[in-house]
């Protein structure tokens, strides 16, 4: 009994293990390959799938997710002779998962040696300021080389990104100095440019200022040349309809007179040629009040301008009144005696 409970059990276990062999659970996003003694058979997609057991063997699971794989930094000569480190970044897709299988030992190191020589190759077509400034020119190139190269493979590059550009330290300490002179030149430009808007806006300002005061000042004078010019009118008009004659005229001339001689600083006045003519009319009014040619029966005659009364006298008052003479009108005037000595009025 106990032999053949043995081969029972060595029975139970052979199927259990059978069992387990023939099914195979793939999981979502997922493939696996099927060998039958070593040569490939079928590629096994997710689910239950069921497999001759000790025959059929599943060489390797292959996840069909779309991948991330960052590659260390690699040294690259530009074209002007300069080092950089790039690291990159390469998102791929297994599409083919027995072409990944039999075509390639290892697709990873190869699609990293394979950017590794495609980056070399474009950097060193360009300069470093080009390399740092065409990201999306080296993107595409890689992805283009790449992509033609793992189709074979039975990987789909994605995409390809640079992480990151390492210029040499000198490199970026010069870059650093000519940044900073190239935003101190902007700063400089543009502090110029607001102090030249500045000065502008002040002297158009100014200016506007200037002429607004000419413009006021010039209606000003205009509107005082108005007034004035209506007071003379109204002046005028009242003295035409008041109908005044030359004798109300020399009387206010002769009020006048005394105003030129206020002051503390006149020292010395002329009076004008013109009084004689004033006195001339006062005399002829005077006359006709008399109606005996002058006050008390003495005449009394205006001086002419040849010579004036109120600027000479007679020095010795005892000598009696000044002969008269006529001039070419007829008017009684003084006669000026050679043989006799006058002085001039001073208002001191």
């Amino acid at each position: 009994m106990e032999p053949v409970l043995i081969v029972l059990v060595v029975l139970v276990v052979v199927a259990f293990i059978a069992l387990i062999k023939t099914i195979q659970v793939i999981p979502q996003a997922s493939a696996a390959i099927v060998e039958r003694f070593g040569r490939y058979t079928r590629t096994l997609n997710a689910g239950l799938n069921i497999v001759v057991p000790f025959i059929d063997r599943v060489r390797n699971r292959i996840d069909l997710r779309e991948q991330v794989v960052p590659f260390p930094p690699q040294p690259v000569i530009t074209q002007d002779n300069l080092v950089v480190n790039i690291d990159t970044v390469i998102y791929y897709q297994v599409t083919d998962p027995r072409a990944a299988t039999y075509e390639v030992a290892s697709y990873i190191q190869a699609i990293e040696q394979l950017t590794v020589t495609t980056l070399r190759n474009i950097i060193g077509s360009m300069d470093l300021e080009s390399t740092l400034t065409s990201r999306e020119v080296i993107n595409a190139g890689l992805r283009g080389v790449l992509d033609e190269a793992t189709g074979k493979w039975g990987i789909r590059v994605n995409r390809v990104e640079l992480k990151a550009i390492e210029p040499p330290t000198s490199i970026q300490d010069s870059m650093e100095k000519q940044m900073r002179a190239d935003r101190d030149k902007r700063a400089a430009i543009l502090t110029a440019e607001g102090q030249r808007q500045a000065q502008i806006l002040k002297a158009e300002g100014e200016k506007q200022a200037e002429v607004l005061k000419a413009e006021g000042e010039a209606q000003a004078a205009v509107l005082r040349a108005d007034g004035e010019a209506a007071a003379i009118r109204t002046v005028f008009e009242a003295i035409h309809d008041g109908d005044a004659d030359q004798k109300l005229l020399a009387y206010q001339y002769l009020q006048t007179l005394p105003e030129l001689a206020k002051g503390d600083s006149n020292k010395l006045w002329i009076i004008p040629s013109e009084v004689g003519d004033a006195l001339k009319g006062l005399g002829g009014a005077f006359t006709g009040l008399t109606g005996n040619g002058g006050l008390n029966g003495s005449a009394v005659a205006a001086p002419s301008a040849a010579a004036p009364a109120a600027t000479q006298v007679p020095l010795d008052p005892s000598a009696g009144p000044r002969p008269l003479d006529t001039d070419t009108k007829g008017a009684a005037r003084p006669r000026v005696d050679p043989a006799r000595e006058y002085r001039k009025i001073d208002p001191e």
